[in-house]
C-alpha cells in the first residue's frame, strides 16, 4: 500500500528536518549550534555580503540568538567542523570527514582531467613546490604565495600556486584553517582536524549506505535522485541501487504537490507516516531566507512543495533579471510568501528595502506587513545597522 502525504504535511516535515521549526529565540549555545549543523547536514558558504554572508544568514534564520564567534570557534579552534564541497563549498561536521575521503578519491581523477582542459597542460607545475611550502612553513593564503609575475584575470585565472592550493583542498590533503577577510587559509589536514577525524577509513559499501541513509533522514522523503543530490557524494545509479537493496526498510509515499500536478512517488523510512505528530509546526513569524539556504538548494523540490519558483539572478545580465541581483525569499509559517530586494548600507547604518514582491494570493495585510517589519528589524540588528529604510517604490504592484 502506498501512502499519500498531503502537501501541508510534506511542508511541515521538510521544514522541521531543515531546522526551521525549532523555537527561533531559544538560546543557541555552541553545542546546540554544532547539533543544528549536524541535523541540517551542511551550511553553504558564499562570499556575497549584500546583507550578510550566506552561512551566517542561514543559521540566523533558524535561531536569532546565533553568534558568529561560536561558528568560528567550532571551525578554527575545536576542529568540530570543516569546510569542503557538497554541491558547492559548505561547512560540515567533522564527523563526516571520513565519508568525504571517498569524494576526495573520485575528485582527484576528475579534477586533473577537468582542470587540464581549463588550465592547459602543465597546470600542476607548482603542486610539489606549494605542498612543500605549506608542509614546512604552515598555514598560508593564496595571496601570500602568489607568483609576482602572474597577471590576475579573476577567479577563472588562478595563479599556479592558487591552483595547487585549491587542488589539495578539494582532494583532502589540505583543509581550511580559517579565513582572513574571507580569503581561505590553507594548511595540512592533520594540522587542522583532530586525529580521530582525519585518520579513520570506511569501505565503499559503508560510505554509500551512509550517504544515502543520512540524506533521506534529512529530507524526510525523497526520490533516489533527490537522495543522490543531497550531498552530491554518490551517483544517481548508486542511490537507486541503494533504494532497491533497502526496500525492506523503506515505504513508498505519494507526495501531494502544491497546486496542480500529480503526486510524486518518493521513499521514506518505514513507519514514517505514524510519526507525523512528532514534527512541530513552523513558527508563524516571517523569516528572510538566504538565497543559498539548504531549503532552497533543490529548486525543483522547492517549487513542487511550496509552489514557489526561485532562481538566483546574480549571474543573469541586469536587463534580463526578473527581480534583482540578490533577492531573498520570505518564509511565513510553512509557506514561501514572496521575495524582497534589500541591501545593508553599512556607511549609512541602514538596511535599505528596495522592493517587495508577494506571491499571487498573498495579501499585504497590516498584520503581515508588521510581521515583515519585525523580521527586517531583527535582520538589521544582526547585520549591525541601526534602522530599516523603505526606499521609494518598495511595494511592487
Amino acid at each position: 500500500m502506498t501512502n499519500l502525504l498531503s502537501n501541508r504535511d510534506a511542508r511541515r516535515v521538510f521544514l522541521a528536518k531543515q531546522g526551521l521549526s525549532n523555537p527561533p529565540n531559544r538560546a543557541l549555545t555552541k553545542a546546540r549550534l554544532l547539533q543544528l549543523i549536524h541535523d541540517i547536514g551542511f551550511v553553504q558558504v558564499d562570499s556575497i555580503a549584500t546583507v550578510e554572508r550566506a552561512h551566517h544568514q542561514i543559521l540566523f534564520s533558524r535561531n536569532q540568538t546565533y553568534r558568529r564567534e561560536h561558528l568560528t570557534e567550532l571551525l578554527e579552534k575545536d576542529g568540530a567542523l570543516f569546510e569542503n564541497w557538497t554541491h558547492d563549498a559548505s561547512i560540515l561536521p567533522s564527523a563526516f570527514f571520513v565519508y568525504w575521503k571517498h569524494r576526495f578519491r573520485r575528485e582527484e581523477l576528475a579534477i586533473v582531467e577537468r582542470w587540464r582542459k581549463w588550465r592547459g597542460e602543465g597546470f600542476e607545475a607548482a603542486f610539489e613546490e606549494t605542498y612543500e611550502r605549506v608542509l614546512k612553513n604552515g598555514a598560508i593564503t593564496a595571496r601570500e604565495i602568489k607568483d609576482e609575475n602572474h597577471t590576475s584575470g579573476g577567479w577563472w585565472n588562478w595563479h599556479p600556486n592558487k591552483t595547487a592550493l585549491e587542488y589539495f583542498w578539494r582532494t583532502g590533503k589540505f583543509a581550511i584553517a580559517g579565513r582572513t577577510n574571507f580569503q581561505k587559509v590553507y594548511d595540512l589536514v592533520e594540522r587542522v582536524l583532530p586525529e580521530n577525524v582525519h585518520t579513520p577509513e570506511v569501505d565503499h559499501d559503508e560510505f554509500v549506505d551512509w550517504a544515502c541513509r543520512s540524506a533521506l533522514q534529512r529530507l524526510g522523503f525523497a526520490t533516489s535522485g533527490e537522495i543522490a543530490a543531497f550531498w552530491d557524494l554518490v551517483t544517481p545509479q548508486e542511490a537507486k541501487t541503494w533504494v532497491e537493496a533497502h526496500r525492506g526498510e523503506l515505504s513508498e509515499m505519494l507526495i501531494e504537490p502544491a497546486g496542480d500536478g500529480k503526486p510524486r512517488p518518493s521513499f521514506a523510512f518505514m513507519g514514517f507516516p505514524a510519526t507525523l505528530d512528532s514534527f512541530p509546526e513552523a513558527p508563524a513569524r516571517i523569516r528572510v531566507l538566504s538565497p543559498f539556504d539548504p531549503t532552497l538548494r533543490d529548486r525543483n523540490r522547492t517549487e513542487r512543495l511550496f509552489g514557489f519558483f526561485y532562481r538566483i539572478e546574480v549571474f543573469v545580465p541586469e536587463p534580463k533579471r526578473e527581480y534583482g541581483y540578490y533577492v531573498f525569499p520570505l518564509l511565513e509559517g510553512d509557506r514561501l510568501i514572496g521575495r524582497i530586494d534589500m541591501k545593508a548600507d553599512r556607511k549609512a547604518g541602514t538596511l535599505d528595502v528596495k522592493r517587495l514582491w508577494l506571491e499571487p494570493g498573498v495579501k499585504p495585510s497590516v498584520g503581515r506587513l508588521e510581521k515583515l517589519e519585525a523580521e527586517l528589524e531583527r535582520v538589521a540588528r544582526f547585520t549591525g545597522v541601526e534602522k530599516v529604510v523603505f526606499l521609494d517604490g518598495w511595494r511592487a504592484s
